[in-house]
């Protein structure tokens, strides 16, 4: 069983992401995606910095993000084709419940990288909090999450999107996927 709940190591031995395009709903409502939120943000950060946000694109907002995406998306490369501008907009539309999350480091005497290693942690911590509420999540990059006018529309030139984090509840079983080779990734060092 996927996304096993019975106990905590339970959950993260069978988390599994949802792929966005089959999250329906019910995503969380205000109350649950606070609570993900907050346990989001109870991430490893040096410093004490918080060097990530989160942004809530509400339903409402979906066809004015997917404007601007498809907009940016066609500044840069004026001759695409329908079928790339029809996947950007089905890029925004997925999913019941969509976060953005920002790698937003702070001016500090804490390296860049720890802060960027903390952001990812956030979004780690945003799915693990997602699936232990009984909901599945994904967390897409893809060109808008490279695109600075997209970015823009969030925060500042010193951030970056760390993802776009799809909530919803899966519309069918989820899939395992291959996992790495464990003997291919662990050594002892000194043997």
């Amino acid at each position: 069983m996927l996304n096993d709940r019975s106990t905590p190591l339970s959950l993260l031995a069978t988390r599994r992401s949802g792929k966005p395009r089959d999250l329906i709903a019910p995503g969380p409502d205000s109350y649950q995606l606070a609570t993900i939120l907050e346990i989001a943000a109870r991430t490893p950060d040096h410093g004490k910095l918080a060097p990530w946000r989160f942004v809530v694109i509400g339903e409402e907002h979906r066809a004015a993000l997917s404007t601007l995406i498809t907009d940016a998306y066609l500044a840069e490369r004026p001759t695409a084709s329908r079928t790339e501008i029809e996947s950007l907009d089905q890029f925004v539309h997925q999913a019941p419940t969509l976060v953005v999350v920002l790698s937003s480091p702070k001016e500090s005497k804490i390296p860049l990288w720890e802060q960027e290693l903390s952001a990812g942690a956030a979004c780690m911590n945003l799915l693990h909090a997602v699936h232990a509420e009984g909901f599945a999540g994904g967390w897409l990059t893809g060109w808008p999450a490279y695109s600075d006018v997209v970015r823009d529309a969030f925060g500042s030139a010193s951030e970056r999107i760390a993802g776009f984090m799809f909530i919803g509840t899966p519309s069918r079983a989820l899939d395992e996927r291959p996992r790495p080779d464990m003997a291919r990734l662990v050594s002892h060092w000194g043997s």
